[in-house]
């Protein structure tokens, strides 16, 4: 009982000191003269990636720079969901590898990221995407991916809410779905990381803007910044939508393409929808958060630039369509919009690799997939950086596949924005 009233009493206290005796989640250290290793970029990839740098490679002093705060980018601007069902063996087996490290990842960091293994449903609306939800499938399955091929009234069974009727302008015909798939809490991905990385002796450096990048014959020597000029051997460059300003920084040109991707939000609802829901005919999808929410989205503005709002007609349409499949929305007030800025490579897969210079190494191109992402381009991206070398699982990510032309072409199973 006394435990109880000091925990009421505790609880009463800090809700008016605004937190002023809370101790601070991750260190806001000056940043030093010269690190071994410099990462560029404080989302989730980039927090990710120092963490795995400083507790699986062992590599020394580790410097995180982010031009405004941790998780202020992309990483807070998406709509959280984490899927493997991709086509090609080079992207399901890294994306594999993510969702294996997701379902181990609040264990790991000690901290909760809200991981929620729901499902994701990709609905097929014509005989062509019932051909090619069954290619996914079944390609899925060779890699030891889960994956289901669901009827109309088998999505009716798991999405009560759905109209499967036929009669609507895009009639469902099937589905495939991923059990193993789900959502997490996006703020709480960044924040689990950057404690972790913290703690591994990581400087996490915040409103550290990297203005140019210093290289000396051929080889990186550092980064300059807001803050003065800060040395490195090697630089890690995770910027998701800025990859190409930071690359001409470099001294080089990136074959990706910014363009702004759009979400909303509604009103808090009862619990309805328990899954994800998918559809790249119509370019929506949409997911309940715990707090009752609608999370909705599309695919990416047609237009490139650096802008997070996008246009109207995008979300226009994309209510319509979440409208179409789930009538009893139609009342539902939309609460906020926002837009997040991703950087899209020709064949919808991402760049992990080395550069023209020496010690310099960019991590890009995700597109509308990176949050699903996050552990494993962290994982991998870290191995590279250490050893100079990709692992395996990135070794088709290489930039010189654009040379090469052995492209990856993922757009069906990247082709609305999840």
């Amino acid at each position: 009982m006394k435990k109880d009233r000091y925990s009421v009493f505790s609880l009463a206290r800090n809700s008016v000191n605004y937190h002023q005796d809370w101790a601070e989640a991750w260190r806001s250290p000056e940043p030093a003269g010269e690190y071994d290793v410099i990462v560029v970029g404080g989302g989730g990839h980039g927090l990710a990636t120092a963490y795995y740098l400083a507790t699986e490679h062992n590599v020394g002093r580790v410097a995180l720079l982010e031009k405004g705060w941790i998780g202020g980018g992309n990483t807070g601007r998406n709509t959280t969901i984490v899927r493997s069902n991709y086509l090609w063996d080079e992207s399901a087996h890294l994306y594999e590898k993510s969702l294996k490290l997701w379902e181990g990842l609040s264990q790991e960091l000690n901290f909760n990221v809200m991981f929620s293994q729901r499902g994701v449903m990709n609905l097929g609306h014509t005989l062509q995407d019932m051909r090619d939800i069954y290619r996914r499938s079944n390609a899925n399955r060779l890699n030891g991916i889960d994956s289901e091929i669901l009827l109309p009234d088998q999505i009716k069974e798991i999405v009560p809410a759905m109209n499967v009727s036929g009669d609507t302008r895009y009639p469902v015909l099937g589905a495939s779905y991923q059990p193993r798939g789900g959502v997490a809490r996006h703020d709480a991905v960044a924040w689990g990381y950057a404690r972790a990385a913290d703690s591994s002796g990581v400087d996490i450096i915040q409103n550290c803007e990297v203005t140019g990048i210093r290289q000396e014959g051929g080889s990186v020597r550092g980064v300059e910044t807001n803050r003065g000029y800060i040395g490195a051997k090697k630089v890690a460059v995770v910027v998701a939508g800025h990859a190409s300003v930071l690359a001409e920084m470099g001294g080089f040109r990136l074959p990706v393409e910014s363009h702004p991707l759009q979400a909303l939000v509604s009103e808090p609802l009862k619990p309805v929808l328990d899954t994800v829901v998918m559809s790249n005919a119509v370019h929506g999808y949409v997911s309940q958060s715990d707090k009752g929410e609608l999370v909705i989205g599309a695919g990416i503005d047609a237009y490139t630039g650096y802008g997070q709002r996008g246009s109207f007609s995008i979300i226009e349409g994309n209510v319509a369509a979440i409208v179409e499949l789930f009538p009893i929305f139609s009342r539902v007030r939309m609460l906020r919009q926002w837009g997040g800025i991703v950087d899209v490579c020709p064949d919808a897969c991402p760049i992990i690799s080395k550069t023209p210079v020496n010690g310099l190494y960019f991590n890009c191109g995700w597109g509308t997939g990176g949050f699903k992402a996050t552990p494993g381009s962290g994982w991998v991206f870290a191995h590279t950086v250490a050893n100079d070398e990709p692992h395996p699982l990135n070794a088709a990510f290489e930039l010189d596949r654009f040379y090469s032309g052995a492209l990856i072409d993922e757009h069906g199973a990247a082709g609305v924005a999840h």
